[in-house]
């Protein structure tokens, strides 16, 4: 049985068949659908509190308990409820752009599941609501420089006993731009025998295909040795790639800390960085410096939709500062007047 970070008998029963759907007919993860329904369970408690009069900032609120909502209930909510609702998950709750577009996902996703999937319910009140606008920003990335500052502080670490896993990591991650948790997932028969490409798993378990250039390889050449000696103990039990001290599978909040640690060390960690902005980076010098056509960038970053890839096609200074040379009006200044001395 799946483990969810809310208890499944906390919740109203369309809300169990819901996760069930989630987990067994569309493979969403386990994390994913405890999101859904860690925000499902806020919406609920929000409509029983608004019409019963009971305080949201209370403690009242946070034990209200919602398993005897029925169909009746839960089809009697309209779309004004779910407008007030993300005002509230805005306003007291202090949740930015994102957290509000994730609730309001998962609560358009439950109604279509009981509109259009099991036509239990004949209308869904969040089907017409716009996602909360995104401020734009550009993201965070290393430059060029300083993701080989970041790759030379790992090398000359001395004190380490896993800086050749690490570095091999980090290699990856500038290299390939995968996400954290596609590259904890990664299994021993994912590497090619050729270490010319890598498979790895994807968000809603979907699998592609990574190739991987000269410094991928040669950083796995060195860390595979390592990671099949005979002191690794359970490592011929263990499937994984990359191992924690303890042999286990390595977690992400083991690479999560890998990576600060690192960052601390050159240097740069006042920049706000994390593993994540090694993606970031990688998308980045792909495309600005290597020139990658952003279709392919898509394909090897693993995004459904182009739209989001178009992140990374932000200008860089150097560009702008390039295209302001190249005006034609550029070496035009004003001449200054000569004075002549009487």
């Amino acid at each position: 049985m799946k483990q969810y970070a809310v208890p499944l008998h906390e919740l109203p029963v369309a809300v169990q068949d819901f996760a069930a759907y989630k987990t067994g007919i569309q493979n969403c993860s386990p994390k994913t659908v405890s999101e859904y329904l860690l925000d499902l369970r806020t919406f609920f408690r929000y409509v029983v509190a608004s019409r019963e009069g009971i305080d949201f900032e209370s403690e009242e609120f946070s034990s209200i308990d919602i398993r005897a909502l029925d169909l009746r209930f839960i089809g009697s909510i309209r779309t004004t409820e779910i407008y007030a609702f993300l005002q509230y998950t805005g306003n007291v709750r202090k949740n930015l752009w994102a957290a509000k577009a994730r609730k309001l996902v998962a609560i358009r996703m439950f109604y279509r599941y009981l509109v259009t999937k099991t036509k239990q319910l004949d209308i869904n009140p969040a089907a017409d609501i716009e996602s909360p606008k995104r401020r734009q920003t550009l993201p965070k990335f290393l430059t060029l420089d300083e993701s080989l500052l970041l790759l030379d502080t790992i090398k000359n670490d001395k004190k380490s006993r896993t800086v050749v896993r690490d570095y091999a990591i980090v290699t990856l991650f500038l290299n390939c731009g995968m996400r954290v948790s596609e590259l904890c997932g990664i299994d021993l028969n994912d590497v090619g025998r050729d270490l010319c490409s890598l498979r790895v798993t994807g968000k809603g378990a979907k699998e592609r295909m990574i190739y991987l250039n000269e410094a991928c390889q040669t950083a796995l050449a060195d860390y595979l040795p390592i990671r099949l000696s005979e002191k690794n103990g359970k490592s011929s039990k263990e499937k994984a790639l990359f191992l924690s001290g303890q042999q286990n599978r390595i977690s992400v909040k083991t690479v999560q800390w890998m990576v600060y640690k690192y960052l601390d060390l050159a240097g740069l960690g006042d920049r706000h960085l994390s593993v994540h902005k090694l993606r970031h980076t990688a998308a980045t010098l792909m495309y600005q410096t290597g020139e990658v056509d952003v279709r392919v960038l898509k394909d090897i970053l693993g995004h459904e939709q182009l739209n989001t890839t178009q992140i990374y096609t932000h200008v860089s200074s150097a560009h702008m500062q390039e295209a302001m040379a190249q005006n034609p009006l550029s070496q035009v200044k004003r001449k200054k007047e000569i004075k002549h001395n009487d």
